[in-house]
């Protein structure tokens, strides 16, 4: 077959990546990582100003008279918005071209830069902050348009390891501005938030400008915005929305609020947390890939699964840490969820794409049918389930501030993450990787085999 055919408006008319000759000599996989490399730096940017305020508040000293109840609420409230804007975000890519969406939230970040810009400094009420700090939850939207677009770019096989490097590449954007506090903080001091701003502004309209000359539309992507109502009706898309939050929603949950904990559990500066809090998110984001690359191997479900118990390990280790005060076991523990959600990031997402796969040919759909109906309800769902997951960053901040209000202590809110690692633990075992005994009929044994053939997504 042809390579990919272009129409006006850096449109693709004819995109197939399941065809070898298509992928290899058709130009196709050379088309594909030039728009993963540009949605990586987009995405990237995105996720720095959706967690901007997980840098601001190390720079928010006794004079800007907000508690640390107060603090865990702000930096929880971009990731609610960013966690709501997911689903319109899914949308907006069949609606408007996954490069055209690009461009347009990549400008759109700029908005709660330059707010940000304008009003922090002392004296600034705190409900001025809670409106602007809402504003940067349009930088959590992007990762959804992202991975549906990019979703879309490559075959199954390398779904794995494309959306791993694509969201692995975003995540990163949330070390990437903590570096740039701590530099700030270490160089100027912790009076000089404007300073970090003035680095992210024009590398927004950087980020867009190229998006702009170098991304690509698929047509066959366009006017499909009926692929998420059906993606919302099937079961799948919340089972996996629930393993998310616990990969995800950890990722983004302890990134925003391990600068707070280090504060007020164990008495760290900004400056001594600005040195801690990229560590963690650095990790979890170059891992991420990593996930996606072994689910390619060896299987989504199966690696999911013992990324869950080894999350769980984790955070018992804490636990201990926690009860201690020893900060050396405390940063061990932590650093290793970072880790651990990060591979869990990459194998939950490759799951996606085999699991809807498989639906497919269950419903009696081969070849090509089968790929394009996969392609069409993994792409919608995910920015579900990207949305949904989101919400786990709320509820990790959320869990920290009454933990910190009721015990000045962060051990009940970590208590209650190790039993819903335990719930994912259950979960993924039972829907997806369980193989029963035997069944009485026919009929009884193809039901109970179902949980089985989606062993290898």
């Amino acid at each position: 077959m042809g390579g990919a055919r272009r129409t006006a408006g850096r449109w693709i008319e004819h995109w197939d990546p399941e065809d070898e000759t298509f992928w290899t000599e058709g130009g196709g996989r050379r088309t594909a990582l030039r728009n993963l490399a540009f949605s990586v730096l987009s995405e990237h940017i995105g996720f720095s100003v959706w967690s901007l305020w997980s840098v601001m508040v190390l720079f928010m000293g006794p004079e800007y008279h907000v508690d640390p109840a107060g603090k865990f609420f702000l930096v929880a409230t971009p990731t609610l918005v960013g966690a709501v804007l997911r689903v319109p975000y899914t949308f907006a890519v069949a609606r408007f071209g996954g490069r055209n969406w690009t461009v347009v939230s990549a400008l759109l970040l700029l908005v709660p830069t330059i707010a940000a810009a304008v009003v922090i400094e002392p004296g600034v009420s705190y409900t001025t902050l809670i409106v602007v700090g809402a504003l940067g939850g349009v930088g959590g939207g992007n990762f959804a348009s992202s991975m549906t677009n990019i979703n879309a770019f490559f075959p199954l096989r390398e779904k794995g390891w494309a959306l791993g490097l694509n969201a692995g590449g975003g995540n990163i954007g949330v070390a990437a501005i903590q570096l740039v506090g701590l530099a700030v903080i270490a160089g100027a001091g912790a009076t000089h938030p404007r300073t970090v701003l003035a680095v992210y502004i024009p590398l927004i309209v950087v980020a867009a400008v190229l998006s702009a000359l170098f991304m690509d539309n698929l047509v066959p992507v366009r006017n499909d915005t009926g692929a998420a109502v059906a993606a919302a009706r099937q079961p799948h898309t919340w089972i996996m929305s629930v393993l998310y939050i616990g990969t995800f929603g950890s990722f983004i949950g302890y990134s925003f609020a391990f600068g707070l904990v280090l504060q007020n559990q164990f008495g760290r500066t900004p400056l001594h947390a600005a040195y801690l809090t990229f560590i963690g998110p650095l990790l979890g984001s170059l891992v991420r890939p990593v996930g996606g690359r072994l689910a390619d191997r060896y299987g989504g479900a199966r690696i999911t699964l013992w990324n869950f118990l080894a999350m769980a390990a984790a955070t018992a280790l804490v636990l201990v840490a926690s009860e201690r005060r020893s900060l050396g076991l405390f940063l061990t523990g932590f650093i290793a969820l970072f880790a651990f959600s990060g591979v869990g990031n990459g194998s939950t997402f490759k799951m996606v794409p085999g699991i809807f796969h498989k639906k497919a040919e269950a419903g009696g759909l081969t070849g090509e049918a089968a790929v394009a109906w996969g392609r069409r309800l993994s792409g919608a769902s995910m920015g579900l389930i990207g949305a949904v997951g989101a919400l786990g960053g709320v509820f990790i901040n959320m869990a920290f501030r009454q933990s910190f209000l009721s015990r000045h202590t962060g051990t009940p809110a970590f208590t209650s993450f190790l039993a819903y690692y335990a719930l994912c633990f259950v979960l993924t075992w039972a829907v997806y990787l369980r193989r029963p005994a035997g069944a009485r009929s026919e009929a009884g044994q193809a039901a109970q085999a179902a949980p089985a053939a989606y062993a290898e997504v």
